[in-house]
């Protein structure tokens, strides 16, 4: 009763914000305000039989996947921008863990967690990793990790060159941006293991394509993709 009271009481002084709209959290919200989990854009991607999976249609051809998962659709300007925004720019790491978790919860609850022995986070480049502090996509990794209950490492892969921000490239330009930028940092974490590689937002693909062929050429037996959320093309 005593640390209900005193937790109520820090609440008011300091207040739980939502992470999408920044409104105060009430009793029993955790991360997210119920009227942003009501209302967050999710694809559900992982209900889909692999061959109505519109993600994985960008693949076909490019890179064998054995899933393409992403938790919200990118809507600019909206909660999802701001919770990228949040994660990426304004040091909130704790938004990529959050939805991580939440995000792992419910694929494990469609019982995908048997289809992964490892997760792997997109590598930042060591010199913004130390600009910003954090990798935001380890974040998500680490929070999938919790959700499904399988491992997650960010030192499986490495980031050899600081590549030009992908933002304004088009798919054959933020290929070529990346084509050659990943390479495998400790190969006996991959060799027959089934990848689960990880990034904040996917617009083309290119980065973790990418990814995902240097982590077949090293040995992975198979190599399946999330994001925090996908741009729709």
């Amino acid at each position: 009763m005593l640390r209900s009271l005193a937790a109520d009481f820090i609440g008011l002084i300091f207040p739980r914000l939502c992470l999408a709209c920044r409104e105060p959290l009430v009793t029993g919200e955790t991360h997210l305000c119920t009227g942003c989990r009501a209302e967050l854009p999710y694809t559900d991607y992982h209900r889909l039989p692999p061959d109505q999976n519109p993600l994985g249609r960008r693949f076909w051809g490019k890179l064998p996947l054995r899933h393409a998962l992403s938790y919200l659709r990118f809507v600019r300007h909206g909660r999802v921008q701001h919770l990228l925004h949040e994660l990426k720019y304004q040091g909130q790491r704790d938004v990529g863990t959050a939805l991580g978790q939440l995000y792992g919860a419910e694929l494990r609850a469609v019982g995908l967690a048997a289809d992964f022995d490892l997760i792997v986070p997109v590598p930042l480049h060591p010199r913004k990793l130390a600009k910003r502090g954090y990798n935001q996509a380890a974040a998500f990794a680490n929070g999938l990790a919790e959700g499904l209950n399988v491992p997650a490492t960010a030192t499986a892969l490495r980031r050899t060159a600081n590549t030009k921000t992908q933002t304004k490239k088009n798919r054959a330009q933020r290929w070529e941006n990346v084509a050659t930028v990943f390479e495998i940092e400790n190969p006996a974490h991959i060799i027959g293991r089934r990848v689960l590689v990880v990034d904040d937002v996917l617009t083309t693909g290119a980065t973790l394509e990418a990814c995902g062929a240097v982590l077949l050429a090293a040995g992975a037996a198979e190599v399946s993709i999330a994001t925090i959320a996908c741009a729709d093309r």
